[in-house]
């Protein structure tokens, strides 16, 4: 017997359109290109956001990396129910509100994946398949292999996307960085102060915030972050930006940031402890606080992460496949998961939520399309010939190359080092952080258990 098709009656849209950091036109201009004939329209979207329209019987979605947006297809009597919304909580929420929860399951919710628009036909019964269409498409291996004119690229667009936002920010108001003195971080900081003072904003507005975990005990040595963070700025005569935001281990709770980012893989988990017990202190010390930057993103376009430690990878799949380290394996293969999409697109959240959570409007300007575009036409087989040595040792030798040429610094250059290794001592890490995926998988859905 053929399915009968319903047509929708309800449609919730609770994304938050102030969340969304749009750098070159208003939301309704974004939102028409949702629209356009050739989804590569969006492209023109400058910054990060997450957009849905509604035309007809037909829903368009798309974000950029920077921003999360979940959808949830529910029934009801009368025709199926379309909920879009930034977490999975909320989904949750409204639908209790309806009184339909029995039909939840955190699983069933689905992750628009970064990069693309998707386009769903509001039919009821059968549901119906989402459609997936590229909007960014960056063009590989299209620079020269000069490391200097590569990072005046990379670090140019950087700072043209820096530019954009503080022009957007309201004059007297503070900017801060959540700051390591590492590559990523550290290049941004120096961007935005050498943007400052171009535009002639008062640099005064800028802090670089760099959290340090101590023993309960009350033993005050400072994280290797923190002794990093303070020797950077030192070297540049930059010492006064720095604030360190020193909290007891107690302060970090895997527990809670599993709830804030509503995912449970280990490093992802980690990451976003950390990133809420420094907004959780910065919040404290200063209740009005809104704008912060962050480095995230910079790992991914660099293609440094450690290869070793991930049995899927090899240097020939990371250096063959396109945005492997921002979407994964792609929405069309069979590791790609519809619940949280994949790579950077996926953990993401990390950075993101915890902001968000605190009140913040986070603002991550290397996981822009415009600064990704330059990273993928980094030419990384000719320069790197294959060699891990080699693709480690890139994205330093970029970073600080550009950032020489844009600001005219001579940006310290340290070895890589992860948030939550740097924040807290080694040895309270085992005591904070299980490290276990099925435990941390567990607690996840335990929070939705009825």
């Amino acid at each position: 017997m053929m399915a009968h098709a319903t047509h929708l009656q309800d449609f919730v849209n609770l994304l938050d359109s102030n969340k969304n950091v749009i750098l070159n036109m208003t939301t309704d201009a974004a939102e028409s290109l949702l629209l356009a004939d050739d989804p590569r329209a969006v492209r023109n979207i400058e910054g990060q956001f997450a957009l849905v329209v509604r035309k007809d019987q037909d829903v368009y979605m798309a974000r950029s990396i920077g921003r999360p947006m979940r959808y949830f297809l529910a029934k009801q009597t009368n025709g199926p129910l379309l909920i879009v919304a930034e977490r999975i909580d909320e989904i949750y929420t409204e639908l209790k509100r309806r009184g339909l929860e029995e039909q939840f399951h955190p699983s069933y919710t689905r992750m628009v994946p970064a990069h693309y628009v998707v386009r769903l036909q509001l039919i009821g019964c059968p549901d119906p398949n989402p459609v997936y269409q590229r909007y960014f498409e960056p063009v590989r291996d299209r620079l020269p292999a000069d490391l200097e004119v590569i990072g005046r690229a990379y670090i140019g667009a950087l700072a043209d996307v820096c530019q954009k936002w503080l022009m957007q920010i309201p004059p007297r108001e503070p900017v801060g960085v959540l700051f390591s003195g590492g590559i990523d971080s550290g290049s941004v900081f120096l961007v935005l102060y050498h943007l400052m003072l171009q535009m002639g904003m008062q640099p005064q507005r800028l802090k670089a915030f760099t959290l340090s975990v101590r023993d309960d005990s009350g033993d005050a040595m400072l994280s290797a972050d923190a002794s990093q963070a303070q020797d950077f700025l030192n070297q540049l005569g930059l010492s006064l930006f720095l604030e360190v935001m020193e909290v007891p281990a107690s302060a970090v709770d895997y527990r809670e940031a599993i709830r804030v980012i509503e995912d449970y893989k280990p490093l992802d988990v980690e990451a976003a402890a950390m990133t809420l017990a420094l907004c959780k202190e910065i919040r404290r010390q200063y209740p009005e606080w809104k704008y912060l930057a962050d480095g995230d993103g910079g790992d991914e376009n660099l293609k440094d992460y450690p290869i070793e430690e991930n049995s899927e990878l090899t240097i020939r799949s990371v250096l063959n496949n396109p945005l492997l380290y921002h979407e994964g394996w792609g929405v069309d293969k069979i590791k790609h998961s519809l619940t949280y999409s994949g790579g950077m697109s996926r953990g993401h959240v990390r950075s993101y939520a915890p902001a968000r959570m605190l009140g913040f409007q986070p603002f991550s300007p290397y996981a822009l399309p415009e600064v990704i575009e330059v990273s993928e036409g980094i030419p990384f087989i000719e320069l790197t010939q294959w060699s891990h040595e080699k693709l480690y040792a890139l994205k330093g030798e970029i970073v600080k190359r550009g950032v020489k040429a844009i600001t005219g610094i001579d940006m310290p250059v340290y070895p890589k080092r992860r948030f939550q290794h740097g924040a807290v001592p080694l040895q309270l890490k085992s005591r904070i952080f299980p490290g276990n995926e099925h435990l941390y998988r567990r607690y996840f859905q335990s929070l939705y258990v009825r």
